[in-house]
């Protein structure tokens, strides 16, 4: 069993909580991810479980086995770091058999383990170069293969594709998820970008200021986020955030922005119904907002005039820069490619009401 368990776990540097009681169940074979912006604590989390970093309250576990006093080298993980740290003077090989040597591997075995993994990683024509002999995207998969070579229980990776361009990244992340089948292994990753968070785990914990936000799938953190942070950190672009009063007319719900108020649908409005007159935060993605020429059938549109500021055409898509037109609360729309809007226009746009979301105002908390 290669499960993992985060334990009511923090982590202390003098002053600073780095990590404050984080508590998390890793199943055996899950590709979990680690994200949040720098400095949340997804680094610490993980060299606490490699045992790189002491933990100062709580306890972990790899399967049944605790291992807050067991030495790194005895956890039975492998770890790729953000730099690949290889070793300049030795081959493609060497570096990825010397860990193996320390352990006294039988020369064969580790004659086997290194073909088979630069066999799985595609490598097996590099492996007398030396490291300045490799592009970055070559040397990444070799500090991978190095890994791999240990045939650990859990894979540990900490931003390992921060130093690719992003044509080699977006073919990495495929690469590693290929990995992660194929090897059956539990597979824990940092990343503060969310793209790779949402492309790769099955599951993605949400870190910020070392507390956890939120654990969930991908498709549950983008559909129902459950505060403000999580709303606004995953998605890209970022969700556009609204300050707002929920007020009732002859029956009808609005949430009103000062500048346009939009209706709430029917369906929607019984959590709602406590809010009646409090301030709230209205949430609603850039995808969820349309060029009412060219909507997407079996939507709730509420229509929503603002001014044109900046377009972003990106073949595929337009990304239009928004402002409202009295304060000029900016917000984004991505519109189908074959809108006709330009700089400068004032253009009614579509808000897809089945996709808002409403939060709390003084907790930042989703209402359901």
């Amino acid at each position: 069993m290669s499960s993992v368990t985060y334990k009511n776990v923090t982590k202390r540097f003098g002053d600073v909580i780095a990590v404050s009681d984080l508590s998390i169940e890793i199943a055996d074979k899950e590709f979990l991810v680690f994200v949040g912006p720098s400095g949340c604590g997804k680094s610490t989390s993980l060299r606490m479980l490699a045992g790189l970093e002491e933990i100062s309250d709580g306890e972990i576990y790899i399967g049944d086995r605790l291992v807050n006093d067991v030495p790194p080298k005895d956890r039975d993980i492998a770890m790729v770091f953000q730099s690949y740290a290889l070793y300049p003077h030795m081959t493609v090989y060497d570096n990825m058999a010397f860990g193996l040597k320390l352990r006294k591997v039988p020369k064969q075995e580790i004659d086997r383990r290194v073909k088979e993994a630069a066999g799985i990683l595609g490598i097996e024509h590099l492996l007398d170069r030396k490291p300045k002999q490799l592009s970055g995207g070559q040397r990444q998969r070799v500090a991978v293969g190095r890994a791999i070579v240990r045939e650990p229980n859990v894979f540990l990776m900490d931003e390992p594709l921060s130093n690719l361009d992003a044509k080699l990244r977006v073919q990495a992340r495929a690469e590693i998820q290929k990995l992660h089948q194929r090897l059956g292994t539990t597979f824990i990753y940092v990343t503060h970008d969310q793209t790779e968070a949402m492309t790769m785990g099955t599951r993605i914990a949400v870190l910020r200021d070392g507390v956890l936000q939120q654990i969930d799938t991908p498709q549950n953190l983008y559909d129902l986020p459950g505060n403000v942070f999580v709303a606004g950190f995953i998605g890209s672009p970022a969700m556009n955030f609204f300050d707002a009063t929920l007020i009732d007319e002859n029956g009808t719900m609005y949430v009103d922005c000062k500048d346009f108020r939009v209706a709430v649908p029917g369906e929607r409005k019984q959590p709602y119904k406590p809010y009646l007159g409090k301030e709230v935060v209205f949430g609603i993605r850039p995808e969820h907002i349309h060029d009412p020429e060219f909507a997407p059938p079996g939507i709730t549109p509420a229509q929503v005039d603002a001014k044109i500021d900046v377009l972003e055409l990106m073949g595929n898509e337009v990304i239009a820069y928004f402002n409202t037109l009295q304060n000029e609360m900016p917000f984004l729309g991505r519109f189908d490619p074959r809108t006709k809007v330009t700089v400068g226009m004032t253009k009614a746009t579509a808000f897809d009401m089945s996709r808002m979301h409403i939060f709390d105002k003084k907790t930042e908390k989703a209402i359901r």
